[in-house]
């Protein structure tokens, strides 16, 4: 097996393991928002592994993979707040929002608008791409690279610009 293959399944054994641990630490504090949470992390986690196998990856989703789906559960959760707030229901966006930090835990720091901005650009001249019909290749090696650092819906439309303009 290739030397990055198996720095990438290590990785991808360390946030299993993670996830485990921050588990059990729930479980000892009897944190239930916590441990609701995690379980909910891992059965999601789950899921898409036995997707995955199916489609022939003994090993599940990678760890840009799991990053990704942390965002969306980040992203899931905000629009219900956002919901919850809206119908005067602060006791359930409260939930969501307590929910939402707990997953942040397990994601890399956030970078700035800045950092995005960088590594967009770093991106776009690696690739040499100029044409927004190259935009989905872009976006597929920034969210490959940088799983989990950003969000990929606002460096969706920051690439759109770049490339229209």
């Amino acid at each position: 097996m290739p030397e990055d293959m198996i720095e990438l399944k290590d990785k991808n054994v360390e946030k299993r393991a993670e996830f485990n641990t921050a588990m059990k630490e729930a479980m000892k504090a009897k944190d239930e928002i916590a441990l609701s949470t995690i379980r909910l992390i891992i059965a999601a986690l789950k899921d898409r592994d036995i997707n995955a196998r199916g489609l022939g990856n003994s090993e599940g989703i990678s760890e840009s993979e799991i990053l990704s789906m942390l965002q969306s559960m980040i992203k899931q959760r905000e629009e219900s707040a956002k919901t919850y707030t809206d119908a005067n229901r602060q006791d359930l966006a409260d939930r969501e929002l307590a929910e939402i930090a707990i997953i942040r835990r397990f994601l890399p720091k956030q970078m700035d608008e800045a950092e995005v901005k960088a590594a967009i650009d770093q991106v776009l001249a690696e690739m040499n791409v100029t044409d927004i019909r190259e935009m989905g290749k872009v976006m597929a090696t920034i969210k490959d690279r940088y799983a989990g650092q950003m969000d990929m819906g606002k460096v969706s439309g920051m690439v759109k610009q770049r490339l229209a303009g």
